[in-house]
């Protein structure tokens, strides 16, 4: 796993040394960045399911000012930190390891918006509507703001979530899907 584009092109990252997770891969991360950028002049991201935080570092990588990271598993949570260290942005980051609907009420509390929002569930277990959702509802969206959905290929996707549109879907192989809101 690299760092595809922007400031740390190029940057090996480690991965999380597990089954449980599956890393985004570099085609996937080109194409998805392709649409919702490529490069940022600022904004806020929250990688929620993070694994290795691949996602979160390329939107830093192409300009993203800040980013939190969410994961339950704690060998994803010890690779954030190792590739956050390796990267030299502790300034910039938030980690926490939690689950993806505490993260989201939390970050509601803080009052926290977000620009970027990664959603990279273990496939076919979470109910991307039921996310988004709470996501509105929390009022984490900024006005302007995109939502990722990189999913098996053969789940079902609203068109829309509340004031949320599909604007793309693309597939990658037989089983990756990503599906792109605003």
């Amino acid at each position: 796993m690299r760092v595809v584009s922007g400031e740390f092109k190029g940057r090996q990252l480690k991965s999380v040394p597990t089954h449980q997770t599956r890393p985004t891969t570099d085609k996937v991360k080109e194409a998805v960045f392709h649409v919702i950028g490529p490069y940022f002049e600022g904004g806020r991201a929250f990688d929620l399911f993070a694994g290795s935080g691949g996602l979160g570092i390329e939107a830093l990588s192409r300009g993203a000012d800040s980013c939190v990271f969410v994961d339950q598993q704690p060998k994803a949570i010890r690779t954030i930190h190792e590739n956050v260290r390796l990267l030299n942005i502790k300034d910039r980051v938030e980690v926490f390891r939690t689950d993806a609907y505490r993260a989201i009420k939390a970050a509601g509390k803080r009052g926290l918006t977000f620009d970027y929002i990664f959603l990279d569930p273990p496939y076919k277990k979470f109910s991307y509507q039921e996310l988004m959702e709470a996501l509105l509802e929390h009022q984490l969206v900024a006005e302007g703001g995109v939502v990722v959905c990189e999913h098996d290929a053969s789940e079902e996707i609203p068109e829309s979530v509340g004031r949320l549109n599909l604007i793309k879907t693309d597939h990658y192989g037989t089983n990756i899907g990503v599906s792109i809101f605003q």
